[in-house]
């Protein structure tokens, strides 16, 4: 890649989060196999962020690549509305066989903040059906994320999100603290009003990487049951094994009213997401005889994508996942355990594959990323936090690597 490339790329093109004027570094990746990326300059570092927890199997990898061929072939996208085609079959048939068993429908989308939108219409619509237009608001979580589109926006933490900006323009819904006083709480003063509650299981994500019980996940559906109000799960970072269960709301065996899946679906080849619903969900909302749910993108259940998430979710339960998920959970409390003893650091957490230090204050960016390249790894820190979400298949030499130069980079805070 040229020098005029990079000048060009810093004035014209936007990256995630990112100032025009004032653009952090970027480095141009040149390939990626495996669990490393190759830069343009040469250097090689371990993906310790699996592209934003997406990329389960890691890079280039051959039976993905063969699915993707094979599916090109044939046909790469053809509309939805009015036809349909034998990867997007074959993919509900799989993903309804996993999900938890009262999940029955499944609405494909191109990405889970859409994923997370069309959840929350099918929670308005199914109460509208019904005649009861006064349940209309959602309950979230304080620090909850759940995507980046205006719906999604509205229930991500208005005070301590990173959507602050917006918060006076955004549809007004209710938050609660994590903990089953202010939740039942909330339920008694607003179940009126209330469509669903919305939650991401287990771990809070982009919002802090904040873990919670499996027994207040527990509570939370029985409030849910309880109150008559619909459980939301945003299972878009959690599922397909990235917890140590193939999807969060196992840990305490719930069964959740609509779930959203996507980012890990296609191992990180394709955008692609789904909303899955009871039965019913799906009948309440065909109550009024409307029978339509009001959405359609224009790349619904694309061949290709479905393609390719069909032969990742096979590859994923043909492996053995979960003891490299076990294996790597190992690894990581044992590596990152020294930072429990450093003064600058508030908290060491773990779960499944995900490893996550939390300074007490917040990192320079670009001066830890400087650090971690140095160390041959590659991660994205924000906030407070250095964490790391790897490729299920990385070895144990990797994982030790990751976790050294995690807890070597804590140290220049």
């Amino acid at each position: 890649m040229y020098h005029h490339d990079l000048d060009f790329e810093r004035q014209h093109i936007w990256h995630p989060y990112a100032s025009m004027q004032h653009p952090e570094p970027v480095y141009p990746v040149k390939s990626a196999s495996g669990v490393h990326l190759t830069f343009e300059n040469g250097d090689k570092v371990i993906d310790g962020m699996a592209s934003w927890w997406c990329a389960i199997h890691g890079y280039n990898v051959p039976e993905l690549n063969a699915a993707a061929t094979a599916q090109l072939a044939k046909m790469s996208h053809v509309m939805f509305g009015g036809l349909t085609h034998q990867p997007a079959i074959d993919l509900a048939k799989l993903l309804l066989s996993i999900v938890p068993n009262q999940l029955q429908h499944i609405f494909f989308s191109d990405s889970g903040s859409v994923s997370v939108e069309v959840a929350m219409k099918m929670a308005l619509q199914y109460w509208q059906a019904q005649g009861n237009t006064h349940k209309n608001k959602f309950l979230a979580l304080k620090h909850a994320y759940h995507g980046d589109t205006l719906g999604a926006m509205s229930v991500c933490d208005p005070a301590l999100g990173i959507h602050q900006l917006f918060t006076h323009v955004l549809p007004q819904h209710y938050f609660s603290d994590v903990n089953i006083e202010a939740l039942e709480g909330q339920f008694k003063a607003q179940h009126d009003k209330l469509a669903a509650l919305i939650i991401e299981p287990i771990v809070q994500g982009a919002g802090g990487m904040r873990f919670y019980s499996a027994e207040l996940l527990q509570q939370m559906r029985e409030l849910c049951t309880r109150y008559d109000v619909l459980l939301i799960v945003d299972e878009i970072a959690t599922g397909f094994g990235r917890t140590g269960k193939l999807f969060a709301c196992e840990h305490a065996n719930i069964q959740p009213d609509i779930m959203c899946i996507g980012k890990s679906l296609t191992g990180g080849y394709m955008t692609l997401a789904a909303t899955l619903c009871s039965a019913q969900v799906c009948d309440g909302i065909h109550a009024d005889g409307s029978g339509v749910l009001m959405h359609g993108p224009t790349f619904m259940a694309n061949p290709l994508a479905c393609a390719v998430a069909l032969a990742s979710v096979r590859l994923l339960l043909d492996s053995a996942w979960q003891c490299r998920v076990q294996s790597i959970e190992k690894q990581l409390q044992q590596g990152l355990a020294p930072c429990h003893e450093y003064a600058q650091v508030a908290d060491v957490r773990v779960l499944g594959a995900m490893g996550i230090i939390e300074m007490k204050e917040a990192v320079n960016v670009t001066k830890i990323q400087n650090h971690l390249i140095e160390q041959g790894v590659w991660l994205r820190p924000f906030g407070k936090l250095i964490y790391t979400m790897p490729p299920f298949m990385m070895n144990e030499q990797d994982v030790q690597q990751l976790t050294s130069a995690m807890i070597s980079a804590s140290l220049l805070t």
